[in-house]
């Protein structure tokens, strides 16, 4: 890694003239910076990274005012606690979760004006897994290949953010006016979710009984379910014997190992290692599964216009 690839966080916020900190007083279970990622360095072995559920991301930047690719933090299941030393306005999104500050419930968290000092708790969410924190102004974090995202995979980004982590936050910007009855990102609830997929690129190694075992099957989020991708369980598909090179994937490839139970890949993948993709999830509904937690029903749909071949 050359020295210019890495920016520190000191400097960056030198660069903004900001003085104000955010500081975690609890992490909770696993809580990450994250922005946009790395996009466009695949061909490297480089995942992307970035937000789990990219949606309740960029919404929590736009409800403070932030250009959608601000760093923020990330928290599964809850249990996070910060503090900030000068007021700001913050927004909490994605998987919705109660919050509290100074042990006083918040009955809009989607936008919140944070004192100087206060304690904002975000609880267990009712539904899904990832909660989101942005801050006015955005947290200040190292940047490794252009961005601040922690990635679980390869250890590239930010530290995991821990009780006594302290970041600078950057300057204060306008907040717009937006209906917080609007504010809001679609979280799977009731245990059952629905995601469309096209098929390919390896869709024609399975017979069409697979193909339709793959859509006709109400498979189950296992345990085995985090940044990296979620396995299923349900009737595995065969995929013979096969022998492909290791390939480059994208977020939401549904990729079919020996054991014949799909992994769909989520933010941290890695690539193929020789197995086939069998389709690959919209980036919508990508999110839908970044906030799946493990006993979860999820049905895939081919997406309108994925027809797939004939197999020879």
């Amino acid at each position: 890694m050359t020295a210019a690839a890495v920016e520190s966080p000191r400097a960056s916020a030198r660069h903004a003239g900001a003085d104000a900190r955010l500081t975690v007083a609890d992490a909770g279970m696993g809580t990450s910076v994250q922005d946009l990622g790395r996009p466009g360095l695949a061909h490297l072995g480089v995942p992307a990274a970035g937000p789990a559920d990219r949606r309740g991301f960029t919404l929590a930047n736009r409800l403070v005012g932030n250009p959608e690719n601000t760093p923020a933090l990330e928290t599964t299941l809850g249990g996070l606690v910060v503090t900030l030393s000068r007021s700001r306005y913050v927004a909490v999104t994605g998987a919705p979760a109660p919050v509290t500050v100074d042990g006083v419930p918040v009955s809009e968290p989607a936008l919140v004006h944070l004192p100087a000092g206060a304690r904002l708790a975000i609880g267990r969410p009712w539904a899904g897994c990832r909660t989101y924190l942005a801050v006015s102004g955005g947290v200040e974090a190292e940047r490794v290949l252009g961005s601040a995202s922690r990635d679980s995979l390869t250890g590239l980004g930010p530290e995991p953010v821990r009780a006594g982590t302290v970041l600078g936050i950057g300057p204060a910007r306008p907040v717009p006016a937006v209906p917080l009855e609007l504010a809001f990102s679609p979280v799977p609830g009731g245990g059952s979710m629905t995601a469309r997929f096209r098929w390919g690129p390896r869709h024609d190694l399975f017979s069409a009984a697979d193909r339709h075992r793959l859509t006709a099957t109400a498979w189950r989020v296992s345990a085995q379910c985090d940044r990296v991708g979620a396995r299923l369980t349900g009737p595995p598909l065969s995929i013979g014997s096969v022998d492909l090179a290791s390939e480059g994937t994208v977020r939401g490839a549904i990729q079919v190992p020996p054991s014949g139970e799909p992994i769909v890949f989520l933010s941290d993948h890695p690539v193929t290692g020789g197995y086939p993709v069998i389709g690959v999830l919209t980036d919508a509904d990508c999110d839908l599964l970044g906030q799946a937690v493990p006993g979860d029903e999820l049905r895939l749909v081919p997406a309108p216009s994925a027809t797939p071949r004939r197999s020879p």
